[in-house]
């Protein structure tokens, strides 16, 4: 949902190229042919085998505001961005265009069209910057959640990175984490926004604070009842492991590990759990994991992992390296303009131009086998690159899931959805790939790219 923030103007959250793009192409003319921009990734980074859509819906959210108020039109007369006409133009800004774009939580491959713009170049242009500041940050989060929880084995993730990235981008990373399989949030904010669980009991400072351990815990558990999590590795584990039973009784709901040899300490913890009788207490670990981390505690009788800084910083790779691209424009404006397919050619930026649909194609036991990337036809039949772009006539694939979706018609936002439904979308079609998507080594990409025209 839209947060507090909504009641003020996106606009300048953009690059300064954009505006002087805009007011070159008023002055041309060809600012108000209309076009189609594709956001896509070439290849996906640090060798993933796939990608996760999301960023969507805080997408919506910003496109809703993006319009430029008095204050922001005065600022960029006074520093002489753009001319006069730019401003007026700018005065009366709304996005009139369409988008379509993959559902949140859905895979993506290289190639995949996740964000399709078909609108005027002057309108387009202007959410180049919007667009891919939000998808590749997010996108980037949820691609390396994940991972983080599939290597988990179904054993809750908690997102808990804020203290180790900007404070506005640990919001947004909660969500993406959120999308992508994690159990829960430490970020206020998060949870207020968008609804997560939020989660957390203590640090090593609250032990420290206190006379004695033994002190920190009563204090804890008289605030928070025998079902809170207690911090047993300031001093020594066995020790607190100890006296966080006796206090609480075996109706404890939880040890959290923050250093050590995890894998061992959560083995030798497990154990002297069982013998005070507290069975059913659970283990939580933290301490810089990522998703490699986690996988090699598999073995370990761990019941929960607590993930931040590799989360927030997508585990490494902090961008998924998406672009936006002009894909198809008219020759003119007016009714009997037609549509030309452009692209780059540029050494290692060869581009697939036209508007297209995606397909995800499965088998038998349905298992995906290829993503599909079809060329947009018209009625008459023609090409991308003739006659008018018609949503009518967007192809058909046997057999294939159609993952283009509308999201904005008219200029009016029509896709929005709950966030769980994004999160339930992200387990279904994870769920899709073939195994060897799961694997954390670099690869290739899971499954190929198809482009028919």
């Amino acid at each position: 949902m839209p947060d507090a923030a909504s009641l003020t103007s996106s606009a300048l959250r953009t690059d300064r190229y954009e505006l002087t793009m805009l007011e070159a192409a008023l002055r041309s003319g060809a600012g108000e042919r209309a076009c189609v921009f594709e956001v896509f990734s070439r290849r996906l980074t640090g060798g993933r085998r796939y990608g996760v859509v999301a960023g969507t819906g805080r997408f919506l959210d910003a496109l809703e505001r993006f319009h430029f108020d008095d204050d922001t039109l005065g600022w960029l007369s006074d520093e002489h961005v753009v001319d006069d006409p730019t401003l007026s133009w700018l005065a009366n800004f709304r996005f009139s265009g369409d988008i379509d774009g993959y559902a949140e939580g859905e895979p993506f491959f290289p190639g995949s069209p996740i964000l399709t713009v078909q609108s005027t170049f002057a309108e387009a242009v202007l959410l180049e910057t919007l667009a891919l500041s939000i998808l590749n940050h997010d996108c980037a989060i949820a691609a390396a959640a994940s991972r983080m929880t599939a290597a988990s084995c179904d054993r809750p993730c908690i997102e808990m990175g804020s203290r180790r990235t900007h404070e506005e981008a640990a919001i947004a990373a909660a969500r993406a984490a959120y999308i992508a399989g994690f159990a829960a949030t430490s970020n206020l904010e998060a949870g207020r926004q968008f609804g997560l669980p939020t989660t957390g009991t203590s640090a090593h400072a609250f032990t420290m604070v206190h006379d004695s351990e033994r002190a920190a815990f009563e204090a804890q558990l008289e605030s928070f009842g025998p079902g809170t999590t207690l911090l047993v590795d300031t001093y020594d584990v066995e020790s607190a492991v100890r006296t966080a039973v006796e206090l609480a009784g075996p109706e404890l709901g939880a040890v959290r590990i923050d250093s050590g040899d995890l894998v061992e300490l959560a083995r030798q913890v497990r154990a002297q759990l069982d013998a005070l009788g507290a069975q059913r207490t659970k283990i939580i670990v933290t301490s810089d994991l990522d998703e490699h981390a986690i996988a090699a505690l598999a073995p370990a009788p761990v019941d929960g992992f607590g993930v931040g800084t590799a989360l927030v910083t997508g585990s490494g790779l902090p961008t998924a390296s998406l672009v936006y691209k002009l894909v198809a424009r008219t020759d003119g404006v007016g009714p009997d303009a037609r549509w030309r397919s452009v692209t780059k050619h540029s050494p290692g930026k060869i581009d697939h131009g036209g508007r297209k649909q995606a397909f995800r194609r499965h088998d038998a036991r349905g298992i995906a086998t290829a993503e599909v990337v079809r060329a947009v036809r018209t009625a008459s039949g023609g090409a991308a690159g003739s006659g008018l772009l018609d949503r009518t006539d967007l192809p058909d694939d046997e057999g294939g899931r159609p993952l283009l979706m509308p999201l904005v018609r008219g200029g009016e936002i029509v896709g929005r959805e709950p966030l769980d439904a994004a999160r339930a979308r992200h387990a279904r079609a994870r769920a899709e790939l073939p195994p060897a998507a799961l694997r954390l080594q670099p690869g290739g990409p899971a499954l190929n790219t198809i482009f028919i025209d």
